[in-house]
C-alpha cells in the first residue's frame, strides 16, 4: 500500500471519528514487528557513521520506517527482514509478537516501550556486522497515543488503563490498554499482530474507548 493511500485512508477514518456523536473513538494502527536502534549499534550493523534512510512517514510525528532491515537471530529460530524504525534512540529495543517469540525461541515480556530492565536479549543482524544484545527484547504493552485536547474532552490521563472495544464479527474487547498522552501525538491505539488478528482488524478500524 503506497504511503498516499495510507494517508488518505487515515484521513477518512479520522473523519468518520468526528462524525459520530457517541465516543471516545479511536483509529487502529497495528505494529509489525520492528527494532529501534542506538547510533552506536547503527553503526556496529551497517558501518561507521551510518545514517538510516527513509522508507515512509509513520503516523506519530517525526517517527518513521526506515529502508534498512536486520535478521533477528534467536535459540530456535531466525527471523529476517525486521524493518528498523526511525529515529534513533538512546537504547536498542526490538519489538515482536509472542508469536514470533516461538519462533525464536525465547520468552519475551509484555511491556511499555522503553521498559527493557530485566528483558532477554538477543542477536541482531546486519549487512556489516553483528549486535549481542543483552536485554531489550519486548512484546509491547498495547496502547493509546492521546492528544492532550482528546484526553481533555475524555478525561483521559496519561498512564491510564482503559478498556477498548474493537471489532464485528470477532468482537473483542481489550483491557489494560494503557493511556499515552502527549502534544506531539496523533490518536492512534497500537495493537500488535496477534493481537489486531484475534479479533480480525486491520489498519484503519475503529474501535471505542471504556473507561
Amino acid at each position: 500500500m503506497s504511503n498516499e493511500l495510507q494517508d488518505k485512508i487515515f484521513k477518512a477514518v479520522m473523519k468518520r471519528i468526528q462524525e459520530i456523536e457517541e465516543g471516545p473513538y479511536v483509529p487502529i494502527g497495528v505494529s509489525n514487528r520492528h527494532v529501534h536502534l542506538s547510533q552506536e549499534d547503527l553503526e556496529s550493523l551497517f558501518g561507521k557513521n551510518y545514517r538510516l534512510t527513509k522508507l515512509r512517514d509513520l503516523k506519530q510525528p517525526g517517527q518513521f520506517a526506515a529502508n534498512e532491515t536486520v535478521t533477528l537471530k534467536g535459540p530456535k529460530g531466525e527471523i529476517q527482514h525486521v524493518r528498523i524504525l526511525g529515529p534513533i534512540r538512546s537504547k536498542t529495543q526490538v519489538e515482536i509478537s509472542i508469536t514470533d517469540s516461538f519462533q525464536l525461541g525465547i520468552s519475551v515480556p509484555v511491556r511499555e516501550s522503553g521498559n527493557i530492565a530485566g528483558t532477554p536479549g538477543i542477536i541482531i543482524q546486519g549487512p556489516k556486522g553483528i549486535v549481542k544484545l543483552k536485554e531489550g527484547v519486548i512484546a509491547a504493552l498495547r496502547h493509546i497515543h492521546v492528544p492532550p485536547e482528546f484526553a481533555a474532552k475524555f478525561q483521559l490521563k496519561d498512564k491510564d488503563m482503559v478498556d477498548v472495544e474493537v471489532g464485528k464479527e470477532r468482537k473483542t474487547i481489550f483491557k489494560n490498554v494503557l493511556i499515552r498522552v502527549s502534544k506531539n501525538y496523533v490518536l492512534e491505539m497500537h495493537l500488535d499482530t496477534d493481537e489486531a488478528n484475534a479479533a480480525g482488524l486491520r489498519n484503519g478500524d475503529i474501535g471505542k474507548i471504556v473507561k
